[in-house]
């Protein structure tokens, strides 16, 4: 199946729509094959402001393609009702060195009936381990994206769902981690269920690593939709044999979604919202999500079936980089 050129993708995978490009300076199409690091480099540089513990803003850091560590606990995918949890094996984490403003929360202290599979503090991601900045497997967002989540959930509750989110405020650090994987090229465990038709060579030209994302700024979130009463989930199992994001829905990894027509987080063209190979109860499915997202003021980014941010966000010109933790929220 081809890929279609993107522009700006997911952050280290980038996300920013227009407006956001006239802000960031960021390439606006796919660069030339050959095109020098040093481009990739500079079209990641985050030009606005960082957050820091005592509230001053900082000049923000350009990705760097420094070496992380390529190890991580082992945490385990969500239970069946929703609710992560992690291996008593699990390595220690870092403590939380910055915080967040007054203005973020957590979800479920606003709306606990959200169901929460919080990928990106799992090994079932494309990265294959918990990825930076993720201490905790859960969902903080500003207050305003989560209280217009929660007016979606009431509704999508009426009709008989729930929403579940996979992503949703993701640190600096976080995107600067996507970066550094995917300078390192032999390191493809995930490819088979994320990006079976690519080659991971492509992926910065293709534009799926790069930032920053609108995510850092903390009304955005990657999320869909569960009938209810939602099925069990099972555990992924780290080595277990994967399956392509583009697959049939019986045969990719058992989500307890509803049929979007490809799995979250899956680099191909088939993830745009509107794709016209998409048709039937999946496209009725992906369209019921944005009239649902769109009745409460979130809008849809265009490749991404799965990512809206609030209209009105409240931290439009601020990418924070505060780890996702509960306490992260409290200030000593």
């Amino acid at each position: 199946m081809s890929v279609l050129p993107r522009t700006w993708r997911r952050g280290g995978r980038s996300d920013l729509s227009a407006a956001d490009r006239r802000e960031v300076p960021v390439r606006a199409a796919r660069p030339t094959t050959g095109r020098a690091l040093g481009t990739l480099l500079a079209a990641a540089a985050v030009t606005t402001t960082l957050v820091t513990a005592c509230g001053k803003p900082t000049s923000a850091p350009t990705a760097t393609f420094s070496k992380m560590p390529a190890t991580a606990s082992a945490t385990a995918s969500p239970t069946p009702t929703g609710t992560p949890t992690t291996s008593p094996t699990a390595a220690p984490e870092p403590s939380v060195d910055v915080h967040a403003p007054a203005g973020l929360v957590a979800l479920s202290d606003v709306d606990p009936t959200i169901l929460q599979d919080i990928r990106y503090a799992t090994p079932h991601n494309f990265v294959g381990r918990p990825v930076v900045g993720y201490l905790e497997p859960m969902c903080i967002l500003t207050r305003q994206a989560a209280e217009a989540l929660h007016q979606v959930q009431t509704a999508a509750r009426a009709k008989g769902y729930s929403l579940k989110v996979y992503d949703c405020y993701r640190p600096q650090r976080a995107v600067d981690d996507f970066i550094n994987w995917g300078k390192r090229l032999e390191d493809q465990k995930m490819k088979a269920e994320f990006y079976p038709t690519l080659d991971k060579s492509v992926l910065f030209d293709q534009g799926y690593i790069a930032g920053p994302t609108a995510h850092s700024r903390g009304s955005t979130m990657d999320l869909t939709l569960v009938a209810l009463p939602a099925r069990a989930q099972r555990a992924y199992v780290p080595g277990e044999n994967l399956l392509p994001c583009t697959a049939p829905q019986a045969q990719r990894f058992p989500d307890n979604s509803i049929d979007m027509g490809t799995g979250f987080d899956c680099f191909d063209s088939l993830t745009h919202t509107l794709d016209p190979r998409v048709t039937g109860q999946q496209m009725t499915n992906r369209l019921l999500l944005k009239q649902l997202m769109g009745n409460a003021g979130f809008k849809n980014y265009a490749e991404e079936w799965w990512h809206y941010s609030l209209s009105h966000e409240p931290y439009p010109d601020t990418y924070f980089n505060f780890p996702v933790a509960r306490a992260a929220l409290t200030r000593s």
